[in-house]
């Protein structure tokens, strides 16, 4: 069975608004585990705007889940990941204001960044993927980086999702299946949602984690937090 990552931003987003500890970020990440998830992810932005470094500290003890950091590997955050080891790091290209990510690393132009940062993370035990687009060719060159995994960025296939969904997962079946092919696990992520994320593990059931955040949270509002994180796991049976 495919893993279900739930990223919880926006559990701190809210926390912020009021500068207090409510919601409390900790004691939800906990109720996600108890309520089935298989992992928790977070991505520490350098304008802490929602998970702040504090968070990610106190989270890594209190987890009997994967925990996935996410984000760009300045010094800063490759100092945080190196401190905390958390099970796996997902190295993505965002420039420190982006909004949230828009787009996989070009990894051939840097591949040279990217092999190095692999490696120390392996040095350090921590299994490391890379953020990439549907594309073999850059899939061949994460490979070649010594990554563990790669993740898909699957945008593209949520926006073209409902239109022709033949279409929108062709693309990402041959990434995944050039992924496997080349000993790479494979995570997907971006804009899954419970209208389009049976369909896409149906077509790459192989898959080991995706990492959902945002449309989950919006879905929590509607249908309560445990209902939809079932309901979540339900699609990745």
């Amino acid at each position: 069975m495919t893993n279900l990552s739930v990223n919880i931003n926006k559990i701190a987003t809210l926390r912020n608004a009021r500068g207090e500890n409510r919601p409390d970020v900790e004691a939800v990440a906990l109720d996600i585990e108890s309520f089935g998830a298989d992992g928790i992810t977070v991505h520490p932005r350098p304008d802490e705007r929602h998970i702040k470094r504090d968070d990610v500290y106190r989270l890594r003890p209190l987890l009997r889940s994967e925990f996935n950091i996410e984000g760009y590997p300045s010094p800063d955050f490759v100092d945080l990941v190196l401190k905390v080891r958390p099970t796996q790091v997902t190295l993505v290209p965002d420039a420190p204001d982006a909004l949230t990510s828009s787009a996989g690393w070009n990894v051939a132009a840097n591949a040279e960044f990217l092999t190095s940062l692999v490696e120390r993370f392996k040095e350090a035990g921590v299994r490391t993927s890379i953020f990439v687009d549907a594309d073999v060719d850059t899939i061949r060159a994460a490979a070649a980086t010594g990554a563990d995994r790669i993740e898909l960025y699957t945008k593209p296939y949520a926006d073209a999702y409902a239109a022709d969904p033949e279409k929108a997962i062709a693309p990402f079946v041959e990434a995944a299946t050039a992924a496997k092919k080349l000993g790479l696990g494979v995570n997907a992520g971006h804009d899954l949602s419970l209208e389009n994320l049976e369909y896409f593990h149906r077509h790459i059931s192989f898959l080991s984690e995706v990492s959902i955040g945002h449309a989950l949270i919006c879905d929590a509002l509607y249908l309560g937090l445990e209902e939809t994180v079932k309901r979540y796991r339900k699609c990745l049976k």
